[in-house]
C-alpha cells in the first residue's frame, strides 16, 4: 500500500448560508468549531441540506490519491449506524481499503456541518461523535508497516485515546506526513505540534495562517527560515499567491491557477495534499508535486463538496 490515512471519519453535510447566519450564531468564518450533538441538531434545524458526502480531511486526501490510481487505505472510527454505513460505502466506492471494522458504539458516527457563504468560504461545525474516540486498539501495527507512508491530520490530535493512536502510528511507520488542519487546531495544540514538526514528521502541510501561528510569527520570510532550519519537507499553501515547498535549503514555488470559477473552498487543502503526495510517492520533482497539488485543488474549488 502506498499511503495509509488515519483521521476523523466524518460525514459532511453541506449547506449554503448567508454571512448574517454566521454572525447570528457566533461562528467565525473559514474556521472549524467543535460542537456537541444538541448544537449540531439545533443548527441543522435552520438549514437546507445541499449534499451529504463521506468526508473528513485525511479521508478526502486519500480518496483523491485513489482517484489518481494509487493503492491506499484509511482508518477512522465509525459506529454501526446509518451514517456509518453511508461512510463506509462512500470509501469502498472510491476503491479505498477501509481498515476499520465497525461495531455499535455509545456515540453515533461523526458529522460536520459545512456552511458555505456567498464568497465560497466554508465554515465548519463538527460533531465528532465516535470519530473522536479513536484509540491505539483501532490501529493494527501490520497495517502501518504495510504502508510506504502514513498520513495524519492535526484534527486527530487530542489528549487521551486519539493521542495514543497517533503515537502508535508514528512509532511504526516508515514515513509520516501530517496536515496541521486548522488555525484553531494549531493554537490549541501549539507546543505539541512544534515538537511533532521538529522531531517526528517527515512531511508537513500547512496554509500560511497555520504555519505563522505555529511559529508565532507575522512574516512569511520567517516561516521559510523556520522550515529550512528544521530540515523537513514543509509545504505551505497561500491561496491566490500559490504554494511553496521547502526541503532543507531548496525553496520551490508555483502560482495559483488563474480565472477559476470558485464555488466552494471545501477540500482545497485536502486535495492539494493528495496531488502533492501523488507526485511524491511517484518520485516526481518538488515543482511537479506542487503543480499536481494545485491542479487538484483548483478542480475541487470549482464544485460543491470535497470529492472530485
Amino acid at each position: 500500500m502506498k499511503v495509509l490515512g488515519i483521521g476523523n471519519a466524518i460525514v459532511d453535510v453541506l449547506c449554503k448560508v448567508s454571512d448574517e447566519f454566521l454572525t447570528k450564531h457566533s461562528l467565525t468564518k473559514s474556521t472549524m468549531k467543535l460542537i456537541d450533538e444538541v448544537e449540531f441538531k439545533k443548527l441543522l434545524s435552520y438549514l437546507k441540506i445541499e449534499e451529504t458526502i463521506s468526508g473528513g480531511s485525511i479521508a478526502n486526501s486519500i480518496v483523491g490519491l485513489s482517484q489518481l490510481g494509487n493503492e491506499v487505505g484509511f482508518i477512522g472510527k465509525i459506529s454501526d449506524d446509518e451514517l456509518g454505513q453511508k461512510y463506509e460505502d462512500g470509501l469502498k466506492k472510491e476503491k479505498v481499503k477501509y481498515l476499520y471494522k465497525k461495531k455499535q458504539e455509545e456515540m453515533p458516527t461523526g458529522s460536520c456541518l459545512i456552511l458555505i457563504t456567498p464568497d465560497s468560504e466554508r465554515t465548519m461545525c463538527t460533531f465528532l461523535g465516535t470519530a473522536g474516540k479513536i484509540n491505539d486498539n483501532d490501529i493494527k501495527v501490520e497495517h502501518i508497516k504495510n504502508a510506504e507512508m502514513v498520513f495524519l491530520e492535526g484534527y486527530l490530535w487530542d489528549e487521551g485515546d486519539p493521542k495514543k493512536a497517533f503515537d502508535k502510528a508514528i512509532l511504526h511507520s516508515k514515513k509520516v506526513a501530517m496536515s496541521l488542519s486548522d488555525l484553531f487546531c494549531v493554537q490549541r495544540h501549539r507546543p505539541h505540534f512544534i515538537e511533532l514538526v521538529k522531531n517526528k514528521l517527515d512531511i508537513i502541510f500547512a496554509n500560511e495562517q497555520e504555519i505563522l501561528s505555529l511559529i508565532g510569527s507575522k512574516t512569511f520570510e520567517e516561516a521559510i527560515s523556520f522550515s529550512k532550519e528544521i530540515k523537513k519537507n514543509v509545504i505551505i499553501t497561500r491561496g491566490e499567491k500559490g504554494a511553496v515547498s521547502i526541503t532543507e535549503d531548496q525553496v520551490v514555488e508555483v502560482n495559483a491557477q488563474p480565472n477559476l470559477k470558485i464555488k466552494d473552498l471545501t477540500g482545497a487543502g485536502d486535495l492539494f495534499a493528495a496531488g502533492y503526495l501523488h507526485g511524491f510517492i511517484n518520485k516526481l520533482s518538488s515543482k511537479e508535486c506542487l503543480i499536481k497539488g494545485t491542479e487538484l485543488s483548483s478542480k475541487i474549488i470549482q464544485k460543491i463538496g470535497a470529492r472530485i
